[in-house]
């Protein structure tokens, strides 16, 4: 009696739940593991996940104690020991309990997925069976048994060749579809920023015909970089498989796209500069769990898929030439050619990312372009396989080009930068006069502001694209329930206004953040982010006829005929005094049907209120 009672008050001070009780009433199955367990190194990472550091075959292995090939290496362990296999419910006990030690006991250990950091030096993993690594510091490049940082491997993870001396990055040219010299620049910055284990990381987004090889190109970059079995993708459905997928895999390619949601347009964006997405705990109504990614992302299409200026703020635009059937290759024998020669061209890559580590520290300018962090690494690199000052002459016309882009591809600027300038007033006003002067198929079309709140948001977003081509549009100081703006053409002269001398596209600079790397050697980036341009496409004509050409794909007539026949019917009764006159072309387009506040006879506020413009 005297001894029951001693042990169930050690039991209720040991507590219930402890390990010591746990294994005090153990079976014999759960006994063995918990030996078992004795050989794996515990600990957690910053989110209170439990891994274990394994050793298998004289090599070190980390995985996730919940995870399946944890589960396996006991399940080994065990018939090793016994000749059978525990029972689930031994199982479930013993995984309890490793958890616990890996939170209470355990160290805090940042994971990666096949690429980290720490010290100045950056680890890249081979996925190979016996779990090696390649490290690189100023002083090069070595693959290393045991790295600095842990790594963990999802499925579909496929490995990287051991990396040879000697090679060549210019021999990459013949296996990507490009011609300009400034292509081929932009693709092998975005290769060495995505071999880097920090970002911000920019999205590359190739575009051609059917049969340009802009596939290919992806893949085959894919492969120098993080070899997955499915290496393209199509686009997920909703945040969370985004995130799902930006925690399985180093790099983030998404295949044939023909445009993208705004959702996922604005989630992309995010992730190439560093995002967390919070979710609910399955089984659980108020825990979450928290998912952050920060990614290089890369996309194809045939057709401009970038149409938000956040994302395209964040892109590198690369053309894949028509490729004609004379010169055509089966894909088979293409691949084949490039795995006999990637190892070396892995090493040559390998040899300009430690040339970057090397003269990153010795890297200043006065102003960087937006991305300031990638541009100051791309510029770093660049030593190593290209004329000093070609990023950025390259970076910096790709920007251009996606201004123009935007521009020609949104129906608010165009009609923006129709109006005679400075004009002044509230939103609503605004509208009207984009109304007016804007033919009705623009104006019953799905993304053409409805009122003076989707105008003001609207422009909030195209400022910076306007100020690109030399237009200032300015919130006023609310003064009531109205939105004012003011809208002025900047003091420049055309050649000033050029859009190699633009702002950045976002609105706001941005802090970049890396979160890869171990606590003790995590890697800040305080620099912020300002502008750049774009060369990839020949730009069109700036005469009326060139904009005719790049409004027909729109639906309805071309804005500036619109605007020539609300000029004409204006100006027969005196009231274009606020308005450019458009260049004269054929009257043989449908005038638009004016407000009755337009129809007003002059001078009466209904008219005047308007088209202002500043007292002189």
């Amino acid at each position: 009696m005297k001894t029951g009672r001693i042990a169930r008050r050690r039991t209720r001070l040991i507590g219930a739940g402890s390990p010591q009780a746990t294994i005090g009433r153990s079976s014999p199955q759960s006994k063995i593991l918990l030996q078992i367990l004795e050989g794996a190194a515990l600990f957690h990472d910053p989110d209170g996940v439990a891994f274990a550091d394994i050793k298998i075959k004289g090599h070190r292995e980390t995985w996730k104690v919940r995870s399946s090939g944890f589960r396996e290496w006991l399940t080994e362990s065990f018939y090793k020991k016994t000749g059978g296999a525990p029972n689930n419910a031994s199982m479930q006990q013993a995984l309890r309990v490793a958890e616990a030690k890996a939170k209470v006991d355990g160290p805090e250990r940042r994971v990666h997925v096949r690429i980290g950091g720490c010290n100045g030096s950056i680890y890249i993993d081979l996925a190979d069976d016996d779990w090696r690594a390649i490290k690189i510091d100023p002083n090069g490049w070595a693959v290393v048994k045991q790295p600095a940082v842990r790594f963990v491997r999802s499925k579909g993870m496929l490995p990287l060749p051991k990396p040879v001396r000697g090679g060549s990055i210019a021999k990459l040219r013949g296996f990507i579809n490009v011609k300009a010299d400034h292509d081929f620049i932009l693709i092998i910055t975005w290769v060495l920023a995505a071999l880097r284990d920090t970002g911000p990381y920019p999205v590359l987004t190739a575009v051609g015909e059917q049969g340009s090889a802009k596939s290919t190109l992806i893949e085959i970059l894919r492969l120098l970089i993080d070899p997955n079995s499915a290496a393209l993708r199509s686009p997920p459905r909703d945040d969370q498989k985004l995130f799902i997928a930006a925690s399985n895999a180093h790099v983030l390619a998404y295949d044939n796209l023909s445009g993208l949601p705004s959702w996922l347009s604005d989630s992309l964006a995010r992730i190439s500069t560093g995002a967390a997405h919070a979710t609910r705990q399955l089984y659980q109504d108020q825990d979450e769990v928290l998912m952050q990614a920060e990614k290089p992302i890369a996309l194809n299409g045939i057709t401009d898929i970038i149409t938000r200026a956040d994302l395209a703020d964040r892109c590198i635009f690369v053309t894949a030439e028509r490729i004609l059937d004379k010169d055509r290759k089966p894909r088979e024998d293409l691949l084949a050619a490039f795995k006999a020669e990637r190892p070396r061209i892995l090493g040559a890559l390998l040899d300009a990312v430690a040339h970057g580590i090397r003269t990153l520290p010795t890297v200043t300018s006065a102003g960087w372009p937006r991305m300031a962090d990638f541009a100051k690494w791309a510029t770093a690199c660049e030593g190593a396989f290209a004329e000093p000052g070609s990023f950025k002459a390259a970076y910096t016309g790709n920007r251009t080009e996606a201004v123009e882009v935007l521009l020609e591809d949104d129906l608010v600027a165009i009609a923006v930068q129709r109006l005679k300038l400075p004009w002044e007033g509230w939103a609503g006003e605004l509208l009207d006069v984009l109304n007016t002067a804007t033919g009705h198929a623009h104006i019953a079309a799905k993304d053409w502001p409805k009122d003076g709140k989707a105008l003001s948001g609207r422009l909030r977003r195209l400022g910076p694209l306007l100020r690109a081509k030399g237009i200032s549009a300015d919130k006023l100081q609310r003064t009531s329930a109205k939105r004012g703006w003011k809208l002025t053409s900047l003091k420049a002269t055309e050649a000033e206004r050029d859009l190699a001398s633009s702002i950045s596209l976002a609105s706001l600079p941005k802090l970049a953040k890396g979160i890869g790397g171990d606590d003790e050697c995590a890697v800040e980036n305080n620099v912020t982010s300002t502008v750049t341009d774009n060369l990839l496409k020949i730009k069109g004509s700036d005469d009326d006829d060139g904009d005719d050409a790049r409004s027909a794909r729109l639906s309805g007539p071309a804005v500036p005929s619109d605007i020539d026949g609300a000029y004409e019917e204006l100006h027969t009764r005196g009231e274009t005094a606020d308005l450019v006159p458009p260049a004269r072309q054929p009257r043989h387009r449908a005038r638009p049907r004016l407000t009755a506040d337009a129809r007003s006879a002059p001078g009466q506020a209904g008219t005047r209120k308007y088209f202002k413009r500043d007292a002189p």
